[in-house]
Parts: structure tokens; sequence; C-alpha cells
């Protein structure tokens, strides 16, 4: 398949990670942000094929594993509790929150719903009237642009039954928390091709600058994870630093400016709490005041205390690079897809998940 095959060519796989070898010289810790450039690392065996010196590390790219535990269980009393019809991302729906999940109380009989997209929810909210319907609106800046247009979307048709749960997470202020944070050190970044793709690389130069460290634009295919890598390696060996696009095909300098007016249009930057991490200032989205009216929290003047998260979870640490899954004293043994501790354990894109079925 064009665009794809190419990508995953065996031979060329093999020749850049010889030119890896060839050229490093000193152990570096290299991390991908995102978690689907995770799966790729485990489910393709490219972290085995890298010389010992790389060391990978896992980082928090994975909005659904960052969700809050108390915004889970916000989404799960509005649909339990407040009898509104509840739609998300099917990732989102076996994330455990303090109690239950979203698929448990599904099955229990609260109308959650699947969808692929939030024009979906808004589709739902036009056709049943006298209900409630909330998306949950979980992600980086790639799925804001298509959650603010269901806003936009809604006002325009005048429904006053729509609303979305906000929990949208930035990439800049998570990798400057890293790098800040005492218990981890990391020599280059590979950033997320498709936040990339949407926002373009103007936000990265600062962290680069602020930091020395090389960030790579990356894709997810084997051949291009390989060959952001060979470029983080190549700026590490000779002392550089700096924004480097080793995603060309799909990522442009500016990003793409219609998809970053739609957000700016309705979503203003705010302080998020990050699951397992703690609270970044400036790391997510909110609506505007001119929007309020479509934001759950305020509509349904949600109050729920926070919950604690498990002791034996290290997901914190997983999400920080500090720790490998596998180094989990509770991984795949209390831990596991059908009774996780953690949202890494259970999302498409989380950690563990990539660990658990590639090496368990």
């Amino acid at each position: 398949m064009k665009y794809l095959t190419e990508y995953r060519d065996s031979d060329l796989a093999i020749k850049i990670i010889n030119d890896i070898k060839s050229r490093v010289t000193k152990p570096w810790k290299i991390m991908e942000v995102c978690g689907g450039q995770t799966h790729s690392l485990v489910k393709n065996g490219i972290l085995e094929l890298l010389p010992d010196e790389i060391n990978m590390i896992h980082g928090p790219g994975c909005p659904v594993c960052v969700t809050p535990l108390n915004l889970i269980d916000k989404a799960i009393y509005l649909a339990e509790k407040k009898k509104v019809i509840l739609c998300s991302f099917g990732d989102m729906i076996r994330v455990p929150g303090s109690e239950k999940s979203l698929l448990q109380i599904k099955a229990e009989g609260a109308d959650v719903r699947i969808l692929y997209s939030p024009s979906d929810a808004v589709k739902i909210a036009k056709e049943n009237p006298d209900k409630e319907v909330v998306f949950f609106a979980v992600g980086f800046e790639t799925t804001a642009p298509a959650n603010a247009i269901s806003v936009l979307q809604a006002k325009q048709l005048g429904l006053k039954n729509y609303s979305i749960l906000v929990s949208h997470v930035l990439v800049p202020p998570a990798i400057e928390a890293i790098m800040n944070d005492e218990e981890t050190r990391i020599d280059a970044f590979l950033g997320a091709g498709h936040v990339l793709a949407i926002m373009g690389l103007d936000e990265y130069y600062p962290i680069a600058q602020k930091f020395r460290v090389p960030v790579v634009a990356s894709g997810f295919e084997p051949v291009e994870m390989l060959n952001a890598i060979k470029t983080a390696v190549e700026m590490l060996e000779n002392g550089d630093f700096g924004v480097a696009n080793a995603y060309s095909r799909v990522v442009k300098a500016d990003g793409t400016p219609s998809a970053k007016k739609i957000v700016f249009d309705v979503f203003r930057v705010a302080d998020r709490e990050w699951r397992g991490i703690g609270n970044i200032p400036a790391s997510g989205y909110e609506l505007k005041d001119e929007f309020r009216d479509f934001d759950a929290n305020i509509k349904f003047n949600i109050s729920i205390e926070k919950a604690q998260e498990s002791e034996l979870c290290i997901a914190g640490s997983v999400l920080k690079g500090i720790k490998k899954p596998n180094q989990c004293p509770a991984f795949g043994k209390i831990c596991n897809p059908e009774n996780p501790l953690g949202a890494p354990m259970v999302s498409s894109e989380g950690a563990c998940a990539a660990y658990y079925n590639c090496y368990n």
C-alpha cells in the first residue's frame, strides 16, 4: 500500500539501525512523547534492535492515561446519576474511575455510547431534544479541533441539550514539567507527529533552547521512528540542540492554521491536572466564557471529591519515564487488562498495555 508499506520496509529499517549503531558512542535517553509511538516501538521489536546505548523512555503521551480520576468519576456521575447520554471515544470506556468504569455502568444500564466523532454526539442531541447529551472531550491538541467544531455546530443549531466535559492536555508544558522533574533525565524528545501536524513546530523551539535538547518530529511507522531516532542521535553526538522535522510528509512548520484558529476561537489555555503526575500550569484547554453554556462542568455544577489512586499502581512513574511498565510489582499479576489498576494498562496508547500485549 502506497504511503504505508514503504515505511515498514524491513531492509530499510535494518539499514537505519546499523547507521545508528555506527554513529552512537555514548549512552542517550530519548523519550518518545506519544503512546502510539510507544506501541510502535514495542510491537515492531525496535527496542530490542537498537544498540544498548540508546534507552527509549516512554513519556506521558497518552491523553486517556493522564485524564484525572476525578474527571472520569464526573463522567460516570453524569451518566449514572444525571441520566445523560454520555458519549465518548472508545479508548475511555474501560479506564477505571475510583470505583467503576464507563463500561461497567453501561453494562448496568447507563446510556454510554462509543462514537468516532464528536459531531455524531451533536447529531444525537438534535435527535433527542428531551435528553441531555454530553461528549467526553479527551485528547491532546490533535482532537481539539473536532471537539471545538462540535461546540460551534451545537451553537449554530441552537441546541440547549449539548455540552462537553473537557479534558484536553497540551504536550509542550508536559515536556517542560518532565525536564524540571529532579527524578527524570532526558537527552532528547521525539515529538508526537499528529500533535505537530495541528500545532506546528514553533512551540518547541523555546523548549529546545531552554533545556538544550533536540526535539525531533516523528511519525509512527517503524522506518519513520527509526529515522527520527537517528536524527536525534546525530544531533546528540554532534552536541547540537534544536528542533528537527523527521516527519515532513505530514508536519509543516506552521501546522494547520485553519485547525488552530478553530481551537483558539473556542478554547483558552488553563491549568490542568494530569493523572499520576499532578497539576501542570497552562497545560490544558477549557471553554471560553462565550461557550460556557456548553461546559458540562458548569451546566451540571459537578462537585465530586478527589479519590486516591491505588497505592500499588506506579502509573505516575511510568508516565514521567522514571520506570518501565515491567518494573511495576503489580504488572501482569494483579494489574492486567481485565483488572487494571491504572489507565496505562487499558488505554489503546498506554505503555503498560503495550508491554503486556507484547511481553506477557
